[in-house]
């Protein structure tokens, strides 16, 4: 199965490669985002879906009606996050209309869920826990947070985590069931890219670690801030 599905990517890209102008001619769509949906679509079956974009001269505002958008960009519209899928067709129909869009997985289900925190207290508790010898998965990383790939999990499953703990960081936000996560190389919302801290190994799904592990350990590694605070709060 995954042989055929190979060749029938192959095949795609073959495609795409007739419709793109010749190199050094204006208007030379590299499509990295393209590339990038399809290993995530036919890889490793991670339902995928193009994000609303940006418009206006500057590219400054949101594509959505919401003029006052938190995320700009970085976010499904049209199509909504029901329509995300591994089907290869109809993610390179997305992308060829539409080469720029930020590309988002839809996260829970069969696919990867995670747990997001700010950047520069993602990065020290990272380096926290692998001093103490934990295994992560894949990292997402934008200019302004951090987020851990984490096996997948129910609302209920996470609600019951939260409930048993005494205390969990404001910082944290949870990517689960019916969520959504935006991939490298897309533009981050606020500026700049999203790109891979540490990039899925191998072919299929990467090994990910389960939520309640991942959120113990950065409960712990967020303790001993000056004040009795928190050290994931900035």
């Amino acid at each position: 199965m995954r042989e055929i599905l190979g060749r029938r990517l192959q095949r795609l890209r073959d495609r795409l490669k007739t419709l793109r102008p010749a190199p050094g001619q204006s208007g030379d769509p590299a499509l990295p985002l393209l590339d990038a949906a399809l290993d995530c679509a036919t890889t490793r079956q991670w339902p995928v879906l193009p994000g609303v974009g940006r418009s206006g001269a500057d590219s400054s505002r949101c594509a959505c009606p919401d003029p006052d958008c938190v995320v700009p960009g970085a976010h499904p519209f049209d199509p909504g996050l029901l329509a995300a899928t591994t089907d290869p067709r109809m993610v390179t129909w997305w992308w060829t209309n539409r080469p720029t869009a930020p590309l988002l997985l839809a996260t829970g289900g069969s696919a990867p869920c995670a747990v997001s925190l700010p950047a520069n207290a993602a990065a020290r508790a990272v380096v926290r826990l692998d001093e103490q010898g934990m295994r992560l998965g894949p990292i997402v990383a934008t200019p302004t947070r951090w987020a851990l790939l984490v096996a997948p999990y129910s609302l209920e499953r996470l609600g019951e985590l939260l409930y048993a703990k005494d205390h969990v960081p404001s910082a944290l936000r949870f990517h689960g069931e019916g969520g959504y996560l935006l991939l490298p190389p897309s533009p981050a919302s606020g500026g700049g890219q999203v790109r891979w801290e540490r990039e899925p190994a191998g072919d299929g799904d990467p090994w990910l670690p389960e939520i309640e592990a991942v959120v113990h350990a950065l409960v712990e590694a967020s303790t001993g801030a000056s004040g009795g605070g928190s050290r994931l709060a900035y």
